[in-house]
């Protein structure tokens, strides 16, 4: 053996062990276990309380791969079925109801509906109010039940009605604060036809003439001041079996018109250059010219 192997050896014999170092137990014991398990079985909990509300609500709202309720998904839009509420301003490009069920839309104050353009101006508005119906729009248009023909239509400054009879059914009839354009005015056949104007004129013109009858009545016109026909090229016509002007003044000689009309009983009707009538009690020949001084009081 060598004198280092000799050396090596004889120092290991020397050495002494080194004392067994304290052992400390892994894991977890005592409160924090117990803590441990505390925590996952009330998280363990509360995944099946989540889990439970979820399939509660899912059944309570109907959820389903269509929709929700009464909320379908459909490709060509939503179809909602019962009476549904908007929070919010509600912007569809279309509403339509089914084919046997009516449409209806509600709410506390008004329903407004407004169009607007591409850039988001308001082109049109309808509102429904409780005290009134107010629609703002450039032209309105009423049309019949197929959209073809034409019969109401509005715009700043014109009204126009295409319809063939338009009826107004009130008691006191229309007021019109301004000219009526229309090819005719009758009234109902057990009804009778006034037209008044109680602070101003009444004219009816016509380019082609102005016809006014009562084939099964009577026809009244009165004012309470002149009452005046005029033609300017054409005639005057009274066509009638009987045509009866009372109220004439009366021509007479010496005698008033009171003991006149007592011991006279035919007169002749005579006309004023002014075209005033006048009557003259009837003689042998004409009394017009003897009478005629009422003419000047004209």
């Amino acid at each position: 053996i060598t004198q280092e192997q000799f050396m090596l050896a004889s120092q290991s014999v020397h050495l002494q062990r080194p004392g067994c170092d304290a052992v400390y137990p892994v894991g977890l014991y005592g409160w924090r276990k117990r803590c441990l398990y505390f925590f996952l079985l009330l998280l363990l909990v509360t995944m099946i309380v989540n889990l439970a509300l979820t399939v509660w609500i899912i059944k309570v709202m109907h959820f389903s791969v269509d929709g929700m309720g009464n909320l379908q998904l459909k490709q060509d839009g939503i179809r909602l079925d019962g009476i549904s509420e908007f929070l919010l301003p509600l912007y569809v490009n279309e509403i339509q109801s089914r084919r046997d069920s009516l449409l209806v839309l509600g709410s506390e104050k008004n329903v407004t509906l407004n169009a607007r353009n591409n850039q988001g101006q308001l082109t049109g508005q309808l509102t429904l109010g409780p005290d009134a119906v107010e629609a703002q729009c450039q032209r309105l248009e009423v049309r019949s039940k197929d959209g073809g023909r034409l019969l109401f239509t509005a715009n700043e400054e014109e009204v126009i009605m295409t319809t063939e009879k338009f009826t107004v059914t009130g008691s006191e009839g229309a007021v019109f604060g301004h000219s009526v354009e229309t090819p005719l005015i009758q009234a109902r056949a057990s009804e009778e036809l006034k037209l008044e104007s109680p602070t101003r004129t009444l004219t009816m013109e016509a380019p082609r003439g102005v016809e006014v009858s009562a084939p099964k009545g009577p026809l009244k016109v009165s004012g309470r001041k002149d009452l005046q026909l005029e033609s300017t090229e054409g005639e005057i016509l009274l066509d009638a079996n009987t045509i009866q002007l009372s109220s004439l003044p009366l021509g007479v000689y010496t005698l008033s018109p009171n003991q006149a009309s007592q011991e006279q009983a035919v007169y002749e009707v005579c006309v004023c250059p002014s075209g005033k009538i006048y009557l003259s009690p009837a003689e042998t020949s004409s009394t017009c010219q003897a009478m005629s001084n009422i003419c000047l009081w004209s």
